[in-house]
């Protein structure tokens, strides 16, 4: 199991990722809060130059790449969007070719924010997991360095945003926290360790992409079939295992919520903050509000993780038909 972020390498880390951007604001929301019954705060990682939390592992990830002397001609990656938007970005900024590959049916404007970044892009594989396959075997052909989805310097990176949160509302009670490939949840886990927080991390699993679940409740990693219509950025089939060893310690327990859920989080927080959540980033509030009945009297936090839907996605997600 990789050791967690230390508090002065989270710091160090804020320090590059703010020569990129600035820290993310953090909200309470008067008619969220009046919605969940209790004191609501929300992490606007949507307020990224990519729009989603991924960017602090890119950069920190491309930063371990320096540090270590081995930043490569090319790197390739697997992702259903923010990861790739990422990897994309931070390659960019060093002057690094790109290529990433996504499935079939990817996000249309997620693809296109990739490609606007420099990204070659390439579509293969029914999910995640293919894609991902595809991704290490065009990595090995072209001796280019292929980036994982998973890594010690991505949670570095996204650490950042939880040590920010918790920094500038230091009486949070809760968090809840989205589970795609584990890197969030464990960025959020590191932060409560660096600071010596007492707040309860929360994992939040898609009830159509169970793999944590099941691999939770097994001991061991466990394959589950994704089924999950809204939710991209949790829609992964097989759990890291450094990620597994990670969170079964470390959370307090796991929530899951289904696209029906996940469709009424996005539109309510489109109708009391104003902000696009994609599935992904409105499955924190969407926990949240499934366990409303036990938070009175505490101060909530959630994250909006990602805003990056598909316009007509959101349509359909505002027209009730999810």
């Amino acid at each position: 199991m990789h050791e967690l972020p230390t508090l002065s390498q989270i710091e160090a880390a804020a320090g590059k990722i703010y020569q990129a951007f600035g820290p993310t604001p953090q909200y309470c929301w008067p008619t969220l809060s009046q919605r969940l019954g209790t004191e609501c705060w929300v992490k606007h990682e949507n307020h990224t130059p990519v729009g989603a939390f991924k960017v602090r592992g890119g950069l920190t990830y491309f930063d371990h790449l320096v540090q270590n002397g081995t930043l490569p001609r090319e790197v390739v990656s697997a992702t259903r969007g923010n990861h790739g938007q990422s990897i994309a970005y931070a390659a960019a900024r060093h002057g690094v070719t790109c290529t990433i590959v996504v499935p079939e049916g990817n996000s249309l404007e997620k693809n296109a924010a990739m490609k606007a970044l420099g990204a070659q892009l390439i579509e293969h594989g029914h999910d995640f997991q293919a894609a991902r396959e595809h991704a290490q075997a065009i990595a090995l052909e072209r001796q280019a360095h292929m980036v994982p989805s998973y890594h010690p310097a991505l949670v570095l990176g996204v650490a950042t945003a939880w040590w920010e949160f918790l920094r500038a509302v230091p009486d949070l009670d809760r968090v809840y926290v989205p589970i795609g490939l584990g890197s969030g949840a464990c960025a959020a886990l590191a932060a409560k360790q660096a600071l010596g927080h007492p707040v309860q991390v929360i994992g939040v699993i898609s009830a159509h992409a169970t793999t944590y679940a099941d691999s939770f409740a097994a001991g061991q990693v466990v394959e589950a079939p994704v089924s999950t219509l809204l939710a991209d950025g949790m829609a992964v089939r097989r759990a890291d295992p450094n990620a597994l060893a990670i969170l079964k310690v470390g959370l307090e327990r796991c929530v899951m919520v289904d696209d029906s859920r996940i469709a009424q989080a996005m539109r309510d927080l489109y109708t009391d903050t104003h902000n696009l959540a994609e599935g992904a980033g409105a499955a924190s509030f969407a926990a949240a509000w499934s366990e409303k009945e036990q938070l009175q009297g505490l101060r909530v936090g959630t994250t909006l993780c990602g805003g990056n839907v598909d316009s007509a996605t959101f349509c359909s997600v505002l027209n009730r038909e999810f």
